[in-house]
């Protein structure tokens, strides 16, 4: 006897394979072997699965919603990203699950097996957090796991696998412009502030040493420094390294630069005359000081346009062939914080 609570995700699970390899089956696609075609059918006649109209239509048995995943809502790029997604999807007929995760591995886990029980279509992780450090594939391993039942879309971050697809922009050709730029215009004391050593973090800093290398200034202790993602935070810090001695900062966020403006006016500074002031994001906080801060445009809103269109694409026609990965070039946007 049929069962139609038997949906295509229990399939892929069952036959250890893709959702994707699934639809194929049933599409007759000749992109898959005789072996794993016998495999995948006779799971399916064991669970008594069978797909409806409209889901064949579809490639699979959609419920219309889509799990977004954030490690934190209160930061202000999640926010923005999760705003653009949600009207996108909703502009073409999705629903929305909102999770967040945390920043540590067992809240990651749970969090996404939390959304793959609620039968979402695709799963989409907003943050380069979800790339791990690079270090070690067990930082990413329930992500391949998770997208043999769900395409995995990825926004600011990149991982390997099937069924994995990432979006991110290019970090470190920005972090490097605006890095050499600084150096150029005459700066030679630029200090790298950042807040965590994610996918994304990693390649802005790569950005920035690659312009201290090439403009032949040797990177020294304290030029890098790690600070807490919270604006007083910074600026006390600062304020604490009684040694520090810059006349430049490039910071991976806009809100981690606007602890700068405060240990600027602490320190009795003057933006640009004495220090000059790079953030990342181009997001509302960079507009909303004095002198209006110069800022890396991550182009946000595209990434998410262009991640919820590929998906989309995808799970109309999962045989279609689309990009793994699609990298956005960044602008840098010049405002009064920086005298280059």
């Amino acid at each position: 006897m049929k069962d139609d609570s038997i949906k295509i995700y229990d399939v892929a699970n069952k036959a250890n394979v893709s959702i994707a390899t699934v639809s194929r089956v049933l599409h007759g696609s000749d992109k898959v072997t005789s072996k794993t075609r016998e495999k995948v059918m006779k799971v399916i006649d064991e669970l008594g699965y069978t797909p409806n109209v409209f889901a064949q239509g579809l490639g699979l048995k959609t419920m219309h919603s889509i799990g977004i995943l954030v490690p934190t809502i209160s930061d202000t790029y999640m926010s923005s990203a999760v705003a653009f997604l949600e009207q996108r999807l909703a502009g073409n007929g999705y629903n929305c699950i909102l999770s967040n995760s945390g920043f540590e591995l067992t809240g990651k886990k749970s969090h996404v097996e939390l959304l793959l029980s609620k039968r979402v279509d695709a799963l989409i992780l907003v943050g380069s957090t979800y790339a791990g450090s690079g270090n070690s594939d067990e930082e990413t391993d329930y992500i391949r796991e998770a997208a043999r039942q769900v395409p995995i879309f990825i926004i600011n971050g990149n991982v390997q696998g099937e069924g994995i697809y990432s979006s991110v922009c290019d970090d470190l050709d920005a972090t490097f412009e605006a890095t050499d730029k600084l150096i150029k215009s005459g700066y030679k004391k630029v200090v790298f502030l950042t807040d965590s050593h994610s996918y994304s973090a990693n390649k802005k800093r790569a950005g920035y040493e690659k312009a201290l290398k090439e403009n032949g200034i040797t990177l020294k202790k304290g030029m890098e420094l790690d600070v807490e993602n919270r604006i007083h935070k910074v600026r006390d810090y600062l304020l604490s390294r009684k040694s520090l001695n810059a006349d430049a900062f490039i910071a991976t966020n806009d809100d981690i630069a606007l602890g700068v403006y405060k240990y600027a006016m602490e320190r009795g500074l003057k933006v640009p005359e004495d220090i000059s002031i790079v953030g990342y994001n181009n997001s509302a906080m960079s507009i909303a000081c004095e002198p209006e801060m110069t800022s890396i445009d991550n182009k946000t809103e595209k990434i998410c346009n262009d991640t919820v269109d590929r998906m989309i694409s995808l799970l109309e026609n999962p045989e279609l062939e689309i990009p793994r990965k699609i990298t956005v070039k960044c602008d840098l946007i010049e405002r009064g914080s920086t005298n280059f």
